[in-house]
């Protein structure tokens, strides 16, 4: 078991949140309808805010709103689509929620439009690199933003999933975003790192990271695991699990993550994981090092 750093991550307006003391949980909105998890089942808006209001009240503490799949193979969506699903998300939630809200975007333009509209963090999964104009409003909102690992696109990315050796090297990608964001004028203080879970990686890729999860203390960063419903947990399962049965297996990999030091797992099942999230860091308080 991992120790864990505290950090207080920076948000707009002079706001922050503690990180460390426990694990935070964040919800997942996808508004789309191709959505890998759910099939689609958030993409009227009406149903999204409902669904980030229950999600507040089992105990997420953070919410997620994303208007493009980034499953593999999946097609990109226009900067005015996405932002015609996220934007009225966005605000109905600001009103019913206390929660902090991220959006799920690489997109600077619906980036600037969502912190404009109340979110307070962005969750880039390109890590800066496919719309770098990103940091800059990252900066000048004064938001928190989460970098995550990939390589190339949705549609290619398992063609890009070879590595020598595959933590150096997820680590040294995710220390080229950070300078490259806190050189566009970011906070440091403002940064989450992910190592992207399923994302460019082969399953046994994502299963080394997991179970090295605490070497990414080394970045100086809190750390976001985000194995929820990936097709990865299928992989011991010996069949084709779809992503909505994948539950138990989620909690399987949220425990690990928490307890090699994950300050943050994003998941789907909010009310399920939080049960899971709870007892593990019970087990850490009791836990003693060697």
């Amino acid at each position: 078991m991992h120790s864990r750093r505290r950090f207080t991550l920076a948000l707009p307006g002079g706001l922050s949140l503690a990180l460390g003391e426990r694990t935070l949980v964040m919800g997942v909105i996808n508004v789309t309808p191709d959505s890998f998890s759910d099939g689609g089942a958030c993409f009227d808006p009406a149903h999204a805010i409902e669904a980030g209001v229950r999600m507040a009240d089992e105990g997420a503490d953070l919410l997620d709103i994303g208007g493009e799949s980034t499953r593999p193979g999946a097609e990109p969506l226009s900067p005015d689509e996405e932002r015609r699903r996220v934007l009225p998300v966005i605000e109905g939630l600001l009103s019913r929620v206390t929660v902090p809200l991220s959006i799920d975007t690489y997109k600077a333009s619906t980036a600037e439009a969502a912190l404009a509209a109340g979110a307070a963090m962005v969750n880039d999964v390109s890590g800066l690199r496919y719309e770098p104009d990103l940091a800059g409003i990252v900066a000048r909102a004064g938001a928190a933003i989460v970098l995550m690992h990939t390589r190339g696109r949705s549609k290619d990315m398992y063609r890009q999933a070879s590595y020598h050796e595959v933590v150096d090297e997820v680590l040294d990608e995710l220390r080229e975003s950070i300078a490259f964001a806190t050189g566009a004028g970011i906070r440091k203080e403002a940064i989450v790192v992910d190592p992207g879970l399923g994302f460019a990686k082969e399953a046994a890729h994502s299963y080394e990271v997991l179970a090295r999860l605490g070497e990414f203390s080394e970045l100086g960063r809190p750390v976001l695991a985000g194995p929820s419903r990936k097709s990865f947990l299928a992989r011991p399962l010996g069949k084709d699990v779809p992503p909505a049965g994948r539950d138990w297996a989620t909690a399987g990999a949220v425990a690990a993550a928490v307890l090699a030091g994950a300050h943050i797992v994003r998941v789907h099942a909010v009310a399920e994981m939080i049960q899971v999230v709870r007892v593990s860091d019970e087990i850490r308080r009791y836990h003693r090092a060697d």
